[in-house]
């Protein structure tokens, strides 16, 4: 049986309240739970008292017993000092462009770049090849 120490969404709509709860991973967000050891409250001011309380001994003792607090939990936990900060992720750029495109835009300039030397040796070759053509072409000409 494998422990999360998680939140479950509580409140109205647009008015969030959460529990933070010991449950099974499987077991649905707001479903069944093996414990409930604090609530978080994001609707309140941030020096608030009742905006995250935290049985901090149960955490414990679940985190003794194999349970893994999800990213949010585990931040939630270091403001209380129940466990050190969390590793900082680097967040993704939405607007970033992503590996492929980067890769085509990049042959692409490589491309580009080549495109000006083959250019300098068609237009040598060319008036070579144009006289040729006006040579080989029909002289048929109707007035």
């Amino acid at each position: 049986m494998a422990l999360k120490i998680r939140l479950s969404r509580g409140g109205s709509k647009k008015r969030p309240f959460y529990r933070i709860v010991v449950a099974e991973a499987a077991a649905p967000r707001d479903g069944r739970y093996v414990e409930r050891v604090g609530h978080y409250n994001p609707m309140v001011p941030k020096e608030h008292e009742n905006r995250l309380s935290v049985n901090a001994e149960r955490v414990k003792f679940w985190m003794g017993k194999g349970a893994q607090p999800t990213d949010r939990v585990h931040k939630l936990l270091s403001l209380v000092d129940i466990l050190k900060a969390p590793e900082i992720r680097e967040q993704p750029k939405k607007s970033a462009i992503g590996k492929k495109r980067a890769e085509r835009e990049a042959e692409a300039a490589e491309a580009i770049e080549e495109a000006p030397a083959e250019a300098a040796e068609a237009t040598e070759e060319a008036p070579a090849e144009a006289a040729e053509a006006i040579e080989e072409a029909p002289t048929d000409v109707k007035e």
